[in-house]
C-alpha cells in the first residue's frame, strides 16, 4: 500500500504529535508499507531523505516562527503543484497527522480516501484545547467556536503582544470556523484516546461514525535506570501543562520535609544553563532544551514524574515515557492520563488545578522508601507495557488502512 503523510511539521520538529507521526511512518515502512512524507523544509535539511520504504520530501513551505495552524491554508500554490497532485494520484491513502487540512478536499477530488489523525481538539474548539481560559475552567460551551474573550485570555496568558492578540482572534474567530468543515469530509478520524473521542462527539456529533480509538504508539526508550531520589517536570512554563499549579503546590508542601525536595524541570526557553528556585528547604532547578545524552543524564536522577496538567491532554507522551521506564507518575486526573495510568499503583492522579492534592501526593511520594518506590515503578512498568504496545497499536491502525482502501 502507498501512503503519503501530509504533516506541516515532522520529527524532530513539533511535539508529541509529530513524534507519533514519525514513529507510525517508520513502523509502516519497516513491515512493507510504501510511505511519502510532504512536510516543511527547514534550514540546512535535504530536500530528500530515503530510508527503506520511508521517503522524507520536504518543501519550502512557511517560516520557522510561523503558526503552523493556519500557515497551510495560505499555500493554495504548493497544493495544487503538478508534483502534489501527481503524490496524491500515487497514493492508495491520504493521511493527515495534524493539521494540513486544506489537503482533504483535494484528495477527495481525486477519489482518494482520507485518514485524519487528531492529537488535540481541533474540530470543536479552534484553540484545539477545550479550555475556557476567561474562566480558567473546563470549556463548557455547546458550540465549536470560541468566544473573543478567551481567546484574548487565552493569549494573555502566553504573553503575546497587542498585535498579535488581534490577529489570532481574527484568525481563530474566522479561519478557524472552516477547520472542522474540512475534518468532515475525511473518511475516517482517529483519536488517540477514549476520552478525546468522548469530548469531541458531545461537541459534534455527526463525527461519531467516524471515529476510532488508536493509542499512540510508543518509541525506543533508552531505560535509563534511576541512581536518585528527585522529581521531574518536562511541560516548561507553559500554562496548560500547569507550571503555575506546581509552583503553588511547592508553596503547600509542608516545611518539616526531614530530607529536602528536588524537582527538576525543562523545556524553559529563557534560563541559561541552570537556574534555581527555593520553596524554604525545597528547590525547583530549571534548564534549557536538553540534548539527548545531557536529558538521559538528569532522568536517571529522577524517581517521580509530575505532570500537572490543567486540560484535557488527549495521550500525553511524558506520562507514557515515566510508565515505560519505570518511573512512579504524579499527574492530574484529565484527559487520556487515567487510561494510560489504569492498573498502575505506582500513579497518584489528583484533581487539575488542585494545589493541596498535588501537594499531599508530593509529600507522599517523597517519603517511601526507596525499595517501595523501586517496587512500585518496576509495576507501573509492567504494567504500562502490557497493555501498550507497538504490534498492537500498528495492527488496529493497519487494519483501519486497509477497510478505507479496500471500501
Amino acid at each position: 500500500m502507498n501512503i503519503l503523510f501530509l504533516s506541516e511539521l515532522f520529527f524532530p520538529h513539533g511535539s508529541g504529535a509529530e513524534l507519533a507521526t514519525f514513529l507510525y511512518a517508520r513502523l509502516l515502512s519497516r513491515v512493507g508499507f510504501k510511505i511519502v512524507v510532504v512536510t516543511n523544509r527547514f534550514a540546512s535539511e535535504p530536500e530528500i531523505t530515503k530510508t527503506g520504504n520511508l521517503v522524507v520530501q520536504r518543501l519550502p513551505l512557511f517560516e520557522k516562527h510561523d503558526a503552523t495552524k493556519y500557515s497551510m491554508l495560505k499555500r493554495l500554490d504548493v497544493l495544487l503543484t503538478g508534483h502534489m497532485r501527481r503524490m496524491i494520484k500515487w497514493a492508495d491513502l491520504v493521511y493527515v497527522p495534524r493539521f494540513w487540512f486544506s489537503t482533504i478536499p483535494l484528495a477527495k477530488a481525486y477519489r482518494k480516501p482520507v485518514l485524519t489523525h487528531l492529537h488535540d481538539y481541533i474540530p470543536v474548539c479552534p484553540l484545539s484545547n477545550m479550555y475556557d481560559f476567561s474562566r480558567n475552567s473546563d470549556c463548557s460551551s455547546r458550540s465549536t467556536f470560541c468566544s473573543a474573550r478567551c481567546i484574548f485570555a487565552y493569549e494573555r496568558v502566553r504573553g503575546r503582544s497587542s498585535e498579535e492578540t488581534l490577529a489570532s482572534a481574527a484568525l481563530n474567530s474566522s479561519l478557524g470556523r472552516f477547520l472542522p468543515q474540512f475534518v468532515r469530509h475525511s473518511d475516517a478520524i482517529v483519536c488517540v484516546s477514549k476520552t478525546q473521542k468522548r469530548i469531541i462527539t458531545e461537541k459534534d456529533a455527526t463525527l461519531r461514525h467516524k471515529i476510532h480509538v488508536v493509542y499512540n504508539p510508543l518509541p525506543e526508550y533508552s531505560s535509563a535506570r534511576t541512581s536518585g531520589d528527585d522529581f521531574g517536570y518536562f511541560g516548561g512554563p507553559s500554562y496548560l501543562k500547569g507550571f503555575h499549579v506546581l509552583c503553588r503546590a511547592m508553596k503547600d508542601l509542608r516545611k518539616e520535609t526531614n530530607v529536602p525536595l528536588r524537582i527538576h524541570a525543562t523545556q524553559f526557553p529563557n534560563s541559561e544553563g541552570r537556574l534555581l528556585k527555593s520553596f524554604g528547604s525545597n528547590e525547583l532547578l530549571l534548564y534549557c532544551k536538553l540534548e539527548k545524552d545531557q536529558y538521559e543524564h538528569l532522568y536517571k536522577k529522577i524517581r517521580t514524574v509530575i505532570v500537572p496538567s490543567i486540560w484535557h491532554e488527549p495521550w500525553p507522551y511524558t506520562v507514557a515515557e515515566a510508565l515505560a521506564q519505570g518511573r512512579l507518575v504524579i499527574a492530574s486526573r484529565v484527559g487520556g492520563i487515567p487510561e494510560q495510568v489504569q492498573g498502575c499503583n505506582g500513579a497518584y492522579l489528583s484533581e487539575a488545578g488542585n494545589t493541596s492534592e498535588l501537594a499531599e501526593s508530593i509529600q507522599a511520594v517523597h517519603g517511601l522508601k526507596k525499595e517501595e518506590a523501586a517496587n512500585l515503578g518496576a509495576q507501573n512498568k509492567s504494567t504500562f507495557l502490557r497493555r501498550f504496545d507497538n504490534e498492537s497499536t500498528l495492527k488496529r491502525f493497519i487494519n483501519l488502512c486497509d477497510n478505507l482502501t479496500c471500501s
